[in-house]
């Protein structure tokens, strides 16, 4: 006998759950860069969609509904990651994250890796946000506007700037 608990999920919320379920999973991967904490992350965003599923007025817009959950969950976890530990400045100053920098021809594909994911953690939060949600996840400018409460436009602007801030700094 399964002792796991059984949900039975509305039919409209078991269909988003397959439909999107891999694109929030991709984003929280490339956001989190650690698996277990994707995981975490990508449960709880859809223990708050769930709950909160009743209330939306449209399933239309549920991906960028979904997507602004899964955000806000980043963004809350990072916050209260830097105020226990300040992990980001310890990972900044560590020298092997700091060794892996571009132009030389001895660093492999794994330091040049780690060397992206500085830059990009290095992005402001909206400019990050957009570009991994636009190149990662998939979303066109009109859903990341809604996950990240802007403009289409705003979210291209910031596309764009942190793409010209990964070149300029590579």
């Amino acid at each position: 006998m399964d002792s796991r608990l059984e949900l039975k999920l509305p039919p409209p919320f078991e269909e988003a759950v397959r439909s999107h379920e891999s694109a929030i999973m991709r984003f929280l991967l490339r956001m989190t860069a650690n698996r277990d904490d994707a995981l975490d992350l990508f449960q709880e965003t859809w223990l708050r969609a769930y709950r909160a599923y009743p209330q939306l007025k449209s399933v239309d817009g549920m991906r960028p509904w979904l997507f602004r959950i899964a955000t806000n969950l980043c963004r809350n976890r990072a916050r209260d990651s830097f105020r226990r530990s300040r992990a980001i400045s310890r990972a900044i100053s560590d020298p092997t994250v700091a060794a892996a920098a571009p132009g030389s021809h001895a660093h492999g594909i794994a330091d040049g890796v780690i060397h992206m994911r500085r830059l990009i953690a290095g992005l402001p939060d909206k400019q990050r946000l957009a570009l991994t949600m636009r190149k990662f996840g998939g979303l066109d400018y009109r859903e990341i506007g809604a996950a990240l409460e802007c403009s289409a436009a705003s979210a291209r602007a910031n596309v764009y700037q942190a793409l010209r801030r990964l070149r300029a700094a590579w």
